[in-house]
């Protein structure tokens, strides 16, 4: 019995060596790995700033490449359009007798350009003018007429500048025009009071509108403008503006 424990004794020595022995293999199998790694990250710390630099510049040339090619794209899907409709309102400063003075109007504004070639449109305008004018001191006691003047005018319209989000175009429009005088005098010829008579006019307006795009087919429009007229044998220079909404449908024939 004492000779069985002795053994058993002796075998404590063998089986910690066998467990020490393998431990130390195990770590030399998984030294050379986590010395690997620290080496890679070394190399990579240790790329060339020159190298570095030629990748980011490569990076973001390609960025703008795309950019631009999606600029250009919306560019040419906004402005390929064959027809542009608009409609809107605004405001007019105009003379309604040759001693009378100026009074202020609104309108409202409609028409249809068609770009016929490129940029070159041509443009059918209507307008409609309301206000209420002061008179001189008169027998008829008729102060505060109401006036209105309808214009239906067309000419060439250009677009000068076409980018993503702004767009402006210049314009010359000659027509016709009818003014309503007496509409406020009670029957008295407005000529009484110091209106201009009711009657038809040559009408021509100049102006410059820009647009604020949306999107490819809708865009907010502001226009100053110049509008003349010939009522009364006077000559009528009348300034004032349009804003409203423009809207862009059709496409163009590719040549």
């Amino acid at each position: 019995m004492y000779f069985g424990k002795r053994k058993g004794y002796l075998a404590y020595p063998f089986l910690a060596s066998a467990i020490l022995f393998a431990s130390a293999t195990i770590w030399a199998q998984d030294a050379p790995q986590q010395a690997t790694e620290p080496q890679t990250q070394t190399e990579t710390q240790t790329q060339p700033p020159q190298q570095r630099t030629e990748v980011l510049r490569q990076a973001q040339q390609r960025v703008r490449a795309r950019r631009k090619l999606r600029v250009q794209q919306i560019i040419q899907d906004t402005y390929s359009h064959q027809f542009e409709t608009y409609f809107g309102g605004g405001y007019l400063r105009f003379r309604p007798g040759s001693s009378l003075q100026k009074n202020s109007e609104s309108d409202w504004n409609v028409g249809i350009t068609d770009y016929v070639r490129g940029k070159l449109g041509v443009t059918a305008d209507f307008r409609g003018y309301y206000g209420t004018t002061n008179t001189n001191i008169n027998q008829f006691q008729i102060f505060s007429p109401s006036i209105s003047q309808y214009t239906f005018m067309a000419g060439p319209q250009a677009r000068f500048f076409e980018g993503q989000h702004w767009t402006w175009s210049g314009f010359v429009l000659a027509g016709v025009g009818h003014g309503n005088f007496g509409t406020g005098t009670g029957g008295l010829p407005p000529t009484f009071i110091g209106l201009y008579p009711d009657g038809n006019s040559l009408n021509v307006t100049a102006g410059v509108s820009l647009d604020y795009n949306l999107g490819p087919g809708l865009a907010v429009r502001l226009t100053p403008n110049y509008l003349l007229s010939r009522y009364g044998s006077d000559t009528q220079n009348n300034l004032g503006f349009n804003a409203g909404i423009v809207y862009r449908f059709g496409r163009q024939k590719k040549k």
